[in-house]
């Protein structure tokens, strides 16, 4: 593996070179920059898929997950480098990948009207409804679609839909794009978008689990309709495991689960926070090429948790895509409280900090309940069931009238032939 992977790298250096060698430099430095760094991202993406650790993922292959992995590294490194840019210096580097960024952005009125049906306009009183059915509907279908397949949960799914749209409701103060009508939230959003996006992914885990996987080599098949069907379910997983996050059953999972659903609000919030802070516009493709990041790479970050609750043993560690989803998802955050703390630090209206004060005082107590005050309760009433339990038969030994415990003879023997034994 190591000589495939130098032969390769001495491939691509020599080919590199080759066409560095047959062109004249242009006397342009942006653009030799751009293409040195470039050529020198593509040398370690070739050099990470052949060489790095391979993730819990073998399909469709192996270096199609190393690949990702390596592209994880490497937008890590571009978020560390904006982090310590200056705001306008950060903001018009942007140019540099697309010329048209580095402006800011109109502002738009996302709330507006909020009827479903004006009477007010003749020609077409359903025109609020279908100004929302733009083309970001199919992208929550299908976003939800894949988080319920990297999930595999159907309550932790719906409380991230619900939670996620409360915290809509109580930052719309400092996004414009939170804004919306009380039937754009849960209407279109939580029931149709991502409640059928969540039924269809739980459809589609339900018909893996009991998909048998018997896997055969492609040229062992013998008719050419088994050879393209086993090419199509190359794409599927080669095992399958089955998601049971059990968050009630011991502190430290419900703590985990607690991260899990925090890290996934936080990594979405980032998602609106950079457009406003980076000037992106929310239809450009860096916005699309992060969430199809974010769906690869978070797949293979939830499977590592997973596996490192559920067998602590074995999986002494958390896995390295999961170590660099959280890396990423806290250098996010951080770009956006550099670049414009002033919206951050817009107060929250009273009634809105009333409740999540409240929501949070709620989760304390259960927390508290379940897993201190219940386990103390329950252990005192197991102790005060023996309790009575040997009261009852010390006082069936005295009713007998001779102080002893009323033990067969022939018990005490077996008792006496184990303890030589």
């Amino acid at each position: 593996r190591r000589a495939h992977t130098l032969t390769v790298l001495f491939i691509l250096t020599c080919a590199l070179g080759y066409v560095t060698l047959l062109e004249e430099t242009p006397q342009d430095t942006a653009y030799n920059t751009k293409r040195g760094i470039v050529a020198s991202i593509l040398v370690f993406l070739c050099f990470g898929v052949t060489q790095a650790k391979d993730g819990p993922f073998s399909r469709p292959h192996p270096a199609y997950w190393r690949f990702w992995l390596c592209v994880s590294v490497v937008y890590e490194l571009f978020l560390i480098f904006i982090l310590f840019q200056t705001v306008q210096d950060g903001r018009q580097f942007m140019k540099y990948i697309d010329p048209h960024l580095g402006v800011p952005l109109p502002e738009r009125d996302y709330g507006g009207n909020c009827l479903i049906y004006d009477p007010g306009n003749e020609t077409d009183p359903f025109h609020n409804v279908w100004d929302k059915l733009d083309g970001f509907v199919p992208a929550h279908f299908f976003g939800w679609y894949l988080k319920t397949l990297m999930i595999r949960d159907w309550w932790m799914c719906m409380i991230i839909s619900v939670m996620f749209e409360f915290l809509e409701y109580s930052l719309e103060h400092q996004l414009p794009n939170f804004s919306e009508c009380w039937w754009d939230h849960w209407i279109m959003d939580v029931i149709l978008c991502n409640g059928l996006g969540i039924y269809c992914g739980m459809k589609t885990l339900s018909w893996l689990s009991l998909k048998t996987y018997k896997w055969q080599g492609l040229w062992n098949i013998p008719t050419y309709k088994g050879k393209m069907k086993r090419i199509v379910f190359q794409f599927t997983p080669y095992s399958w495991v089955k998601f049971e996050w059990k968050p009630a059953s011991s502190l430290r999972r419900w703590l985990a689960v607690c991260g899990i659903i925090f890290v996934f609000l936080l990594a979405e919030l980032n998602t609106f926070y950079l457009k406003f802070v980076l000037w992106m516009p929310p239809e450009h493709y860096l916005v699309l090429l992060r969430l199809v990041f974010f769906v690869n790479v978070g797949g293979v970050a939830m499977r590592e948790i997973y596996d490192f609750m559920d067998d602590p043993k074995f999986h002494k560690k958390l896995g390295q895509q999961a170590w660099l989803v959280a890396a990423i998802t806290a250098t996010e955050f951080l770009i956006v409280v550099k670049y414009d703390p002033y919206t951050l630090t817009l107060s929250l209206p009273f009634y809105i900090t009333q409740c999540w004060i409240l929501g949070i005082i709620l989760v304390l107590t259960w927390t508290a309940w379940r897993f201190f005050i219940r386990d103390i309760t329950l252990r005192y009433k197991e102790i005060r069931r023996q309790k009575q339990e040997h009261k009852y038969e010390k006082d069936k030994c005295l009713s007998n009238g001779d102080g002893h415990s009323p033990i067969p003879d022939e018990q005490n023997g077996n008792k006496l032939r184990e303890r030589k034994l």
